[in-house]
């Protein structure tokens, strides 16, 4: 089969290729490389979200099942995320860290970004972030087990959707090159809006069965997942110039603790 040309039109499949194979550490090939598979692949973000939440809840209910307490699910449950992606979100969450605490100029933060070991600002990052992820979820496994594994579905779906938004059109690359520069700009405002609409109104459908109370806190731990996610985001753009592979990994993380926080009060 002939390879498509660079302009052609994304197929679902090459969307959702693009986000599982970038996106996670699944065994997916990424078929295409080029601005309409990025796009297509943006907006599937979200269910390549829904397959990590989903894998993560599983094992934390494993652990419950098994005997272990909502601690242990809760870890369990924060691990598997971070293993799904090689540590990348995790990763990027760190660089951000060490490049927005440098209070360099935007050239001497990136290059900052850039290099292989972790400063102070991002060690403190990832140990604050880390803590509350598993604190929140043990929380919500605590109040039961079907709340901790909505948790941890919503939490990693609002992850990526996080990037879906960070990669619509007018948030620039900061970089000439690398994931940030892919797919910076590729998704239309108005396919960002429907993906968050469509986010927002799954959490509330999934969380229903456990009342109206918990499907109203799914739609406000999203839109608040949301809101922080953009204003790092804008600070980044303000600070880099615009957004790197760091800085999406960066949005992730802040975007699901944010979620796991929302979904953990009672």
């Amino acid at each position: 089969m002939p390879a498509p040309s660079p302009g052609s039109a994304a197929s679902p499949s090459d969307g959702l290729r693009f986000a599982f194979g970038t996106l996670t550490a699944l065994p997916v090939r990424v078929a295409r490389w080029d601005r309409p598979a990025a796009r297509a692949g943006m907006l599937c973000a979200p269910v390549a979200g829904l397959a990590v939440g989903a894998l993560a809840a599983a094992v934390g209910l494993l652990l419950l099942l098994l005997g272990a307490g909502a601690l242990l699910a809760a870890v369990a449950t924060v691990a598997v995320p971070a293993a799904l992606t090689r540590g990348l979100h995790l990763d990027g969450l760190a660089d951000t860290a060490d490049g927005l605490g440098s209070a360099k100029p935007a050239g001497d933060a990136l290059r900052i970004m850039k290099q292989s070991d972790i400063g102070p600002f991002g060690v403190l990052t990832l140990v604050l972030v880390l803590l509350a992820q598993t604190a929140a979820l043990a929380q919500a496994y605590g109040g039961s087990w079907a709340r901790g594994a909505l948790a941890a579905v919503v939490a990693a779906v609002v992850a990526r959707l996080a990037l879906t938004l960070a990669a619509r059109a007018g948030v620039p690359p900061a970089r000439p090159e690398g994931l940030g520069a892919a797919v910076a700009g590729v998704v239309p405002a108005a396919g960002a809006t429907v993906a968050a609409l469509v986010v927002a109104g799954l959490a509330a459908a999934g969380a229903a069965p456990l009342g109206a109370y918990d499907a109203v806190r799914a739609v406000v731990a999203v839109a608040l997942a949301l809101a922080v996610a953009e204003l790092l985001l804008r600070h980044c753009v303000r600070r880099f110039g615009g957004v790197t592979g760091d800085v999406f990994g960066g949005l992730a993380e802040t975007a699901a603790t944010t979620a796991l926080v929302v979904m953990s009060l009672s």
